[in-house]
């Protein structure tokens, strides 16, 4: 309990203005008045990046300016995301309250998703769990809302795509159940809806497609879903995981507070490690975490990776973004299990080595990196613009101009096209816009490395639960105890696992 005691205290002095995102910024969209602070890009733009790349910018879709790249439905884009095949890229739009599709070809806009609904409750929505109360809206879960979709994470196969809100619309400060969409990407439907823990930001879906990870920023905790049923119908929610202490949301229901700010470790990167045992869980303002997946349980920090953003993983390798300091860090996944695996005392420190650091712009939000890995692409949201790192040397090559202030990006599977979305700033304008960019090689990327072979449940742990039930057992909210052997076990079987990978 002196651990988490002192965990608490930590986070209380280290959430700083300067940790924060602003999320609700540019509610109402207006045109952009000339302000010197505010940076646009101009399609035709481009930068060649040491020889190695070249970068164009190839078009817009803004709330503003003229009619060829006007949107009406790009409203405070919080995120990017192409479909697995390539085709078509999905905009979440947070205040729009909606996704807006577009054929990543023509860029002609395929469909808008609105996120509204007359209910919580119905033949669209899962049972509920019993996870996740209304306790400041007795009525909440029949209550009529519309979902402020955040990011987006899809099935290993593309079918389905899991979109979370920010929070239900009437639930001012996001302190009670939000909820989280799904939608079958081949009819850009809505076709199942259940709850989520409040102030859900992160989504992550296991490598084998079995297991749904729900990232709270809201209070510390991060929510699972069992989805190896083909029948979404038969998904099931799992017990939550607190990471160090869950918070006592008790907000006002009248008056706004920031919830960007205060809300514990900001937990935010989600990344489920190769072979699916392990999760890795990024606090803004904490250390980063791990979660043994199979056991459902907190295990420590590794407080070496402190105020990190996002986390992408490409094969055996993991790309970090910090928000605060402009940085990009790259980390092998190997260092990571040898880490937790070598770990001596109840400390629940997991000191690793092997980070290799980069300095970008200011405010780098997300990161993704081409089909090799060769070369990081990030969004600076302070410094307005997409910088690209070469991987291998850790240095800048070159950046080029985004819309201010760009928060979200993906790349294409083939790594040939980049989106990036401009939130805006409360009181400083920017944002209501989508940039697109070409990317053009000058030696042709190699094919991704494939992922490593997923290992089935029961060779790692016989005596926990099957492949359909992960961590089916009930987790408190104060997980203290590390597991002991059979964890022990599994994590050296991952440590086994990727030594034949890299091998």
């Amino acid at each position: 309990m002196k651990q988490i005691a002192t965990l608490s205290a930590f986070v209380l002095l280290t959430v700083l203005p300067a940790l924060c995102e602003p999320v609700e910024a540019g509610a109402k969209p207006r045109p952009q008045a000339k302000n010197l602070s505010i940076t646009h890009s101009r399609i035709g733009e481009k930068v060649v990046a040491d020889s190695s790349l070249t970068v164009t910018c190839i078009n817009q879709r803004r709330h503003y300016g003229s009619s060829d790249t006007y949107d009406e439905d790009i409203n405070s884009p919080k995120s990017a995301t192409f479909s697995r095949d390539g085709k078509k890229i999905y905009v979440n739009s947070l205040e729009g309250c909606a996704t807006v599709v577009y054929d990543a070809a023509t860029l002609k806009k395929l469909k808008v998703i609105k996120h509204k609904f007359d209910s919580g409750k119905g033949q669209q929505w899962l049972t509920p769990s019993g996870f996740y109360e209304f306790t400041h809206y007795p009525d909440g879960a029949s209550r009529s809302f519309l979902g402020k979709p955040v990011e987006a994470a899809l099935t290993p196969d593309g079918k389905y795509m899991f979109v979370p809100y920010y929070r239900r619309t009437f639930d001012l400060n996001a302190q009670d159940p939000s909820a989280l969409a799904v939608i079958d990407t081949r009819t850009d439907e809505i076709v199942l809806m259940t709850e989520t823990g409040p102030l859900p930001k992160m989504v992550a879906v296991s490598h084998d497609g079995h297991t749904l990870a729900i990232t709270h920023w809201g209070n510390n905790t991060v929510g699972f879903i069992d989805i190896s049923d083909p029948d979404p119908k038969k998904w099931r929610h799992l017990p939550p995981v607190t990471i160090g202490n869950k918070l006592n949301l008790n907000y006002s229901l009248t008056t706004p507070v920031n919830r960007d700010s205060g809300s514990g470790f900001l937990l935010r990167g989600t990344v489920f490690l190769p072979g699916d045992s392990l999760m890795l869980v990024s606090g803004m303002a904490g250390p980063m975490a791990v979660i043994d997946i199979k056991q459902g349980k907190w295990l420590g920090m590794l407080p070496q990776l402190h105020g990190v953003r996002h986390i992408t993983l490409n094969g055996d390798m993991l790309y970090f973004s910090r928000n605060s300091a402009g940085e990009v860090m790259t980390l092998p996944v190997k260092n990571v299990v040898d880490a937790i695996t070598g770990q001596r005392d109840t400390s629940r420190q997991f000191n690793v080595n092997g980070i290799r650091t980069c300095k970008v712009g200011g405010g780098a939000r997300t990161l993704k990196v081409s089909p090799s890995g060769r070369f990081i692409f990030v969004a600076c949201n302070t410094a307005s613009h997409l910088y690209i790192v070469d991987s291998r040397s850790m240095r800048v090559i070159g950046k080029i101009a985004v819309d201010s202030y760009p928060v979200g990006l993906d790349i294409s599977p083939d790594g040939t096209m980049i989106a990036t979305t401009s939130q805006g700033r409360k009181n400083a304008g920017g944002g209501n816009s989508v940039n697109f960019f070409k990317i053009e090689y000058n030696t042709p990327e190699p094919l991704p490395a494939p992922p490593v072979e997923t290992l089935p449940t029961d060779t790692i742990a016989p005596a926990q639960a099957t492949p359909a039930q992960p961590h089916a057992s009930t987790t408190g909210d104060n997980t203290l105890l590390i597991a002991g052997g059979g964890v022990a076990a599994l994590l050296i079987v991952g440590g086994i696992a990727l030594a034949r990978r890299k091998r």
